[in-house]
This record gives C-alpha cells, structure tokens and sequence, in this order.
C-alpha cells in the first residue's frame, strides 16, 4: 500500500521515486522490490511489456537502492543525508499499542536525517490509492488545528495534494479541540471543494479520532510541532497518538517546512 501511495504521488507531481531496500547482502535482486512497470501497466498508464525506458516517459524517475548495512536505520539515515527528500512514505505497523519504530534507537537517527513531510500509512487502514488500477478516493481531509503549532503548512500540503491528485469533490474539515474558536486561516478554493469547521471540547486524541470517524477521513494532516516530521510524529507527541489508532492514513507537517 505504501509503494502504490508513493507511486501515485510520484506520477502526480512527476517527481523521483526513491525505492530503498537494506539487507546484509548487497546482491539483492530487482524481484524483492515492488514491480514499477507491472503495476504500472496494471494501471492501464504504460501497455504490456513496456521496456524500462517507458516508465520515464511518464515524467518519473525511479531508483531501487540497495544498501549493505545490518541496521536499516542507520542506512536509511545514511541515503537521506545524501539524498535530500520532500515527501517520506512509510507503512507503519501497531504493536502493543505502540509503533514499532517508536523506539529511540529507530526513530531518532531518522528525525535527524529527515526533516521532510511524512505520509505514514497504518497496516489494516483503507489507503486512498487503489493498488488494483491506481485510482484516487481522496474525498475527506481532517485537518487537526491549533494557534500552535500553526495550521497553515498542513492546510497548504492538504490542498496542494488535493489538486495534484486530481480531486473533483473533497471536503476539508478543520478541527479545533479545546476553548475559543478555531484559528482563522486562508482556505484554497476550488470548484467542487468544501470547507467545513467543527469545534469540540474533550481528549485531542480521542476527539480527533471520533471526528475522523464521523466525517470517513480518507487522510489526517497534522503540523508537528518541531523541525522534524519522524521525531515529533514518533516522541509520544499528539501525532504519534493518533497514529497509533490507525483510524486513516496521516501526514505529518514539520511546522519549520514551509
């Protein structure tokens, strides 16, 4: 699910798409890495037994990195210093009530390595991209909302994914949790699209997973509150504990990004 997310963002913004395996023995074969072409063609975007020459003709750069370490933390942090990332995607998988990789000895070196947009994409939750043909079922964004940290490069990353995917009818709810009213901020209009504000009192957690729950969010996008989306988003942080319940897909915003 994560590799069709990331191939479907690829495509949209024509970017490069970084496929990065670590295992202890360097002569990996291209089979242990998703199929580009063939989901590709799956897709109906290239026609049977494309040559790999067709995949850049759709305006996207694909690299499989294969890299010898025994610690893939270590060798993730080692190729995000080298090579600087807008956008992480990762699957994320619940474990006793925490995230596997919320251990200081997998999350920090990460955070200090990548101080990017993050798009976790919780194991059992429904993705927004299909896997069979690569169709887009973006309709609900909840936007978790705060003086501090400011919303606004979560609601600029939320529109600007809207629009690359291609989104004809979506609704953006903006949720303030606590006293007082919601932040005032500067929504992007777009035919089709729909702005709503609800404001609640309660947990922040638990509210922000019921409002996901009443509004079917397709994906939450959250403003983390320090430079780094994987430190803030894996530190016990509000992120984190939504995350955690696996209600919808979520982008962490690092506040400093934008």
């Amino acid at each position: 699910m994560a590799f069709a997310h990331a191939l479907k963002i690829a495509l949209a913004a024509e970017a490069g798409l970084d496929m990065l395996h670590v295992s202890e023995q360097r002569n990996l074969g291209w089979t242990e890495f998703p199929g580009v072409r063939g989901t590709l063609e799956r897709w109906q975007l290239l026609p049977p037994d494309s040559p790999r020459s067709a995949v850049a003709s759709l305006g996207i750069d694909v690299r499989k990195v294969v890299m010898k370490d025994r610690d893939p933390v270590r060798a993730a942090e080692r190729f995000l210093e080298k090579n600087p990332t807008d956008l992480v995607v990762l699957a994320a998988h619940a474990h006793q009530g925490q995230m596997r990789w919320t251990r200081s000895s997998v999350s920090q070196p990460i955070a200090k390595a990548a101080s990017a947009a993050t798009l976790f994409l919780p194991y059992g939750c429904r993705g927004f991209v299909s896997q069979a043909d690569g169709s887009s079922t973006l309709r609900s964004i909840l936007l978790p909302v705060d003086s501090a940290p400011r919303p606004e490069p979560a609601i600029e990353a939320a529109w600007r994914l809207a629009w690359a995917l291609h989104s004809p009818e979506i609704t953006f709810t903006l949720l303030h949790v606590g006293r007082g009213e919601i932040p005032s901020v500067e929504a992007e209009e777009q035919p089709g699209w729909t702005w709503k504000k609800v404001t609640r009192q309660g947990d922040v957690v638990d509210t922000i997973v019921a409002v996901a729950g009443e509004c079917a969010a397709d994906l939450i996008v959250m403003t983390t509150a320090g430079r780094n989306g994987f430190l803030d988003a894996l530190r016990g942080s509000t992120t984190e504990r939504v995350l955690r319940s696996g209600v919808a897909p979520l982008m962490a915003i690092p506040a400093a990004l934008m």
